[in-house]
């Protein structure tokens, strides 16, 4: 299979970051810059547009000079409607796309080869949905989701779906592995991701070991 204009990236910032005090938790400082743009980094390479998924007032997100796109859908439905509105942007704008890839805003160390093992994955079969997985678990918000599914997760929202882990065994998206990084020989899981002030400190802490 070619790819045709290749795959859209979706970067998922709709999380509301309780445990973080609130607000945009990808905005907070990381290394000398904002967590979004450590994200956004190491996405770009990897796919041929990167759009922004968020609610609210777009201009915070200014900087960035990204496409900043709300949900289509009603009733905070987390990052299941956030794939749905990528996977809309996509069809509006990049209509030859046949896939989206999905990432977390709050996991700075995600695999800088991520889609292109995703790709290897699919060859030259049809498109399938597939999923980010580690030794620490399934990673649903890390995957490349064919733009047909469109309907099926519109339907899902809209009859209450919200478990996106749920959602992509369901549908039964296939595994993909990413082994454990190794940083000044300690063992971190890729997906890593900062929930809490003792994770950004901990993410600022492999930062500089990884610099040093």
């Amino acid at each position: 299979m070619d790819f045709p204009d290749d795959i859209v990236g979706v970067l998922l910032a709709g999380g509301r970051s309780s445990r973080m005090g609130g607000g945009d938790k990808c905005l907070l400082p990381l290394g000398g810059q904002t967590m979004l743009a450590h994200i956004i980094d190491r996405l770009r390479p990897q796919v041929s547009d990167l759009v922004i998924n968020a609610n609210g007032d777009v201009t915070r997100f200014a900087a960035f000079d990204l496409p900043v796109i709300d949900d289509r859908l009603e009733g905070h439905a987390g990052p299941l409607a956030g794939v749905h509105a990528g996977i809309e942007w996509a069809r509006s704008n990049r209509p030859r796309s046949r896939f989206i890839a999905t990432a977390a805003t709050d996991t700075p160390f995600f695999p800088a080869d991520l889609i292109a093992r995703f790709r290897a994955a699919i060859g030259d079969a049809e498109p399938r949905l597939l999923v980010a997985r580690s030794e620490e678990g399934v990673h649903p918000v890390f995957g490349l989701w064919p733009i047909s599914l469109a309907p099926a997760l519109e339907a899902s929202v809209k009859t209450g779906m919200r478990k996106v882990q749920a959602w992509v065994a369901e549908h039964d998206a296939e595994q993909i592995f990413f082994p454990a990084m190794r940083i000044c020989g300690r063992k971190v899981d890729p997906f890593f991701n900062i929930n809490r002030p003792e994770d950004l400190a901990e993410a600022e802490a492999l930062l500089e070991a990884a610099a040093a």
